[in-house]
């Protein structure tokens, strides 16, 4: 017997400017975009001010304070620079490694992971000409598939990067896995990253993403359930 699967439906699923609906698995926390990039003088910096203020009140000292903030201005800096490339949602996801290569039972350390939506401008063409194209002239990519999806059609792909020495990053490589997913107006495509440094688990990552990208949908799923509800 399989169980139905439940859904939490966030408040953006009902956003009249909504053009793309999808489902996370669990373990994945969005990120508020929209409060955590306010302008400093707007209502929701205030809220973002008094939502860290117990954070800061419990740091023991003023040096750990200002290195919670510097870490705050970091990764706003990070957000800002994924939506000026089109990125309109990030989450991140923490799930146990439950793979034990030792063979001891022992329960595995916590694995996180960081999932970007992002759009981009495409010129007119086929949605599978637009999404054989999107990998195509992509430099690094590998592990190339082309899947039918209940949305359309839709290109996976995975790339392993490794900071530069000047970056000031640590030296450690990070597997991240596409979803390139052209929309119906045949203009754009949306992609979707799962960005892990466990490079080992890229089987477990592609999964979640694929799992991700099934669910993906340019109609309002809730209006074709109120229209079905209400049917002959």
């Amino acid at each position: 017997m399989t169980a139905t699967p439940r859904f939490t439906v966030d408040d953006s699923a009902t956003d009249p400017q909504a053009d793309i609906w999808f489902a996370e698995p669990a373990a994945f926390t969005p990120l508020p975009l929209d409060l955590l990039l306010a302008p400093p003088d707007s209502p929701e910096a205030d809220e973002l001010r008094t939502a860290f203020a117990p954070f800061l009140d419990a740091a023991p000292d003023e040096v750990v304070c200002q290195q919670f903030v510097a870490q705050v201005a970091e990764g706003q800096r990070l957000l800002a620079a994924l939506r000026e490339i089109g990125t309109v949602h990030c989450s991140i996801g923490l799930h146990r490694d439950d793979v034990d290569d030792t063979g001891s039972g022992a329960s595995g350390e916590f694995l996180l992971s960081f999932l970007t939506l992002s759009w981009r401008d495409t010129t007119v063409a086929s949605r599978v000409a637009t999404a054989a194209r999107a990998v195509a002239s992509a430099e690094g990519h590998t592990h190339i598939e082309y899947l039918e999806l209940p949305c359309g059609p839709a290109t996976f792909s995975e790339t392993v990067r490794t900071p530069s020495a000047d970056s000031g990053l640590p030296p450690q490589a990070l597997l991240q896995v596409h979803a390139h997913l052209p929309h119906p107006d045949c203009r754009r495509l949306v992609v979707l990253t799962l960005s892990a440094t466990a490079a080992a688990h890229r089987e477990q990552y592609r999964a979640i993403l694929h799992q991700i990208a099934q669910s993906v949908s340019f109609d309002d799923p809730l209006a074709q359930a109120e229209d079905e509800g209400h049917g002959p």
